[in-house]
């Protein structure tokens, strides 16, 4: 549960039905920092909250979400941005990749399901890069530790 509410989530989908029904599905599995959007531009000027994973829907009224998901990765590449449309397009999944989602997924029975599935494929990520990449804390006791370590056996 931990790791679960290390995560904020967007939702970004102009149905509020479907919005409604994946943040209840979230919820259940124990993602509690969740915001929902109905519009691509409400989204973008929240981006300064740092989400870690944003379900953008494809066909939204405002704004193409290729054009939302290219303003994203401007903001931050970091973001993992999944492409979620009622049709089954590979031309738009092509794309979708193309201009940076992690994954793109297709409104259908299991969709909840995906979600879950992907959220943990990416808190899996997230965690190896936390281990091959050490924050510059962990940089600096490591280095600290080893300076000690080297003075102590030299006696400097």
């Amino acid at each position: 549960m931990e790791r679960q509410n290390k995560l904020k989530l967007f939702i970004v989908d102009d149905d509020n039905f479907c919005s409604s029904v994946f943040q209840q599905y979230l919820n259940n599995i124990n993602f509690t920092n969740i915001q929902c959007f109905t519009n691509d531009n409400d989204c973008i000027d929240n981006l300064d909250q740092n989400p870690d994973i944003i379900f953008l829907d494809h066909n939204m009224e405002d704004l193409a979400s290729f054009e939302v998901l290219k303003k994203i990765k401007r903001h931050n590449p970091n973001i993992y941005v999944i492409i979620v449309s009622g049709q089954e397009n590979i031309t738009t999944a092509i794309n979708a990749l193309k201009y940076g989602a992690f994954d793109y997924m297709v409104k259908d029975s299991n969709i909840c399901e995906k979600m879950s599935k992907v959220i943990e494929v990416i808190l899996k990520i997230k965690e190896e890069l936390e281990k091959s990449n050490p924050t510059t804390i962990q940089k600096l006791l490591s280095f600290t530790f080893t300076t000690f370590t080297i003075t102590s056996w030299f006696n400097l």
